[in-house]
């Protein structure tokens, strides 16, 4: 069973840029049977894709934030990691981390709040 946990800081400062961290346990992010991805939601509005690595890390990032954002990857630790530069408030929501493979598998989420 994948389990994915989400960490970081929970408020950044406008023009700052947002750290995320997902630990995965259950599978590897090494493995091609499984992609992974961030989501978010902003407050009131429905989910947005943000980016996907697959196993051999490459990336792929929503047209619309391609320019602010970077996945990375530790496969040493079995994490995958989410940057998103110049933040504004807009970018206030709650962020998560999912697998795909024949489910989706999601973290728990974490609140991140861009506010000076």
């Amino acid at each position: 069973q994948v389990q994915l946990q989400e960490s970081g800081p929970g408020l950044v400062k406008p023009s700052q840029t947002l750290s995320l961290t997902c630990t995965v346990s259950g599978g590897s992010i090494t493995t091609s049977y499984y992609v992974w991805s961030w989501i978010r939601q902003p407050p009131g509005k429905g989910l947005e894709w943000m980016g996907v690595t697959a196993y051999d890390g490459s990336t792929y990032y929503s047209p619309s934030l391609k320019s602010r954002t970077s996945i990375s990857r530790d496969t040493s630790k079995n994490q995958f990691s989410l940057q998103l530069s110049s933040v504004t408030p807009e970018d206030t929501a709650v962020y998560y981390c999912k697998a795909r493979a024949r489910y989706d598998y999601w973290g728990q989420g974490t609140q991140v709040t861009v506010s000076s």
